[in-house]
């Protein structure tokens, strides 16, 4: 019987192999289906779904954990999510709506830093060459829980770039998740609420969580103005001219 003739090394399958698992091949991979989510979210909307259409019927733990792997997915393929966590209230109130938003909210971010670490990283980590770009992956590579606490504390930061960035960065999972989980509980807790008390706009738990909302939105476009306007302001120049020399014998 006939041994089977081992290919050489620089065969056709072997440079098929390289060119698809190259960086460059993997970020196009990521952009096509980055693409296509926010292509399928524009035509079904599906946040819809998970506002109106849900089966009337469903209830307990397993809905609220059915709802939280739907709001993930839908989180990593950009829904809003403001959309969906009103949508967690109205349908299961507020403690369970919150647990199923928060969860979601933990698996999107997941979702979104996995396909962004082993599909974009390799590719975009060599153009992180401007001093912010390298300022904000130093800020969260070394310090990544505290952070990335703070971003998900700071409303007007977008959730979709947040986990992109951070995949980039050298994060690691765990501070990760565990800083999205913490720092996502207010704001996300206040549109539950919302949507829970949303049949009585006049209680008092609807009125405080709008007005957190409005709040927190307006200290987020006030922090962004000021930032935008810092990076606009021309940096003082210098006077680098040397200092005359003191005169000898004078004094």
């Amino acid at each position: 019987m006939l041994a089977p003739v081992p290919r050489p090394p620089g065969s056709l399958a072997a440079r098929c192999s390289r060119t698809l698992l190259a960086p460059r091949s993997r970020l196009s991979l990521l952009v096509l289906l980055l693409l296509t989510a926010a292509s399928l979210v524009v035509l079904y909307e599906p946040q819809r779904l998970l506002a109106s259409g849900w089966p009337p019927r469903a209830g307990g733990a397993g809905a609220v954990l059915l709802f939280a792997l739907a709001y993930g997915v839908c989180t990593a393929a950009f829904v809003p999510r403001p959309v969906l966590n009103l949508a967690a209230g109205a349908l299961f109130g507020s403690a369970a709506g919150l647990t199923g938003a928060v969860a979601g909210t933990v698996l999107g971010a997941g979702i979104s830093f996995t396909l962004g670490r082993y599909l974009g990283q390799d590719a975009l980590r060599p153009l992180l060459r401007g001093r912010l770009l390298t300022a904000a992956d130093g800020q969260l590579s070394r310090h990544g829980f505290r952070s990335m606490l703070a971003i998900r504390l700071f409303p007007g930061v977008p959730f979709a770039a947040a986990n992109y960035c951070a995949a980039v960065s050298r994060m690691k999972y765990v501070p990760f998740l565990l800083a999205t989980g913490i720092g996502t509980v207010p704001n996300t807790a206040a549109y539950v609420v919302a949507g829970a008390q949303a049949g009585s706009p006049g209680s008092p738990a609807f009125l405080f969580s709008a007005g957190f909302i409005v709040l927190s939105g307006l200290c987020a476009a006030v922090v962004a103005w000021r930032k935008r306007h810092g990076l606009r302001s021309p940096a003082p120049v210098r006077d680098r001219r040397p200092e005359p020399e003191p005169v000898a014998g004078a004094g």
